[in-house]
């Protein structure tokens, strides 16, 4: 691979950005049903969670949980991944719970992400944003993304969202 890995922790000002682990599948769970998708069983939840964290020294790219500073308490999760994109231009991500919206945790793990994807020696990162999501549209814009083109799919618009590094 021609990039450096990603880190499999970092840290912000307010957060600790580390590895999916076995106990956050109940987060996971949660953030699932939150967005309305079919709720997964907690088993299957910890086989994804496990999956996540196998794949990541492979790929070199990979997402993390968030949590506050001297707190157990899973917020989301935030990284790169190749989605609709390509490992060399991937896509950050990012998801947080419901009541952890509004602090600028997403601006703030999303800002710590460009910096470790600029650190692996990429030079392109790629956003898709369904039309409606507003609010991850912001964090983008903050974070220094330009929206690019609109594509479409069965479930309406998708904004492509790129950042050059």
């Amino acid at each position: 691979m021609p990039y450096q890995p990603m880190p499999f922790s970092l840290t912000t000002e307010r957060l600790n950005l580390q590895l999916w682990q076995a106990a956050d599948a109940t987060g996971y769970r949660e953030l699932v049903g939150e967005r309305g998708d079919e709720l997964p069983t907690l088993d299957e939840a910890r086989d994804e969670v496990r999956e996540a964290r196998a794949s990541a020294p492979g790929r070199g790219i990979h997402c993390m949980t968030l949590r506050l500073h001297g707190d157990d308490e899973f917020l989301g999760y935030c990284g790169l991944v190749i989605g609709r994109a390509t490992i060399e231009e991937p896509e950050i991500a990012y998801e947080l719970l419901r009541r952890a919206h509004g602090n600028g945790y997403a601006t703030e793990a999303a800002s710590a992400i460009v910096d470790a994807a600029r650190a692996t020696g990429r030079t392109r990162l790629w956003s898709t944003v369904r039309a409606w999501n507003t609010p991850s549209f912001r964090v983008l814009e903050k974070i220094g993304f330009r929206r690019d083109h609109t594509t479409s799919d069965e479930k309406g618009d998708i904004v492509w969202n790129v950042l050059d590094l």
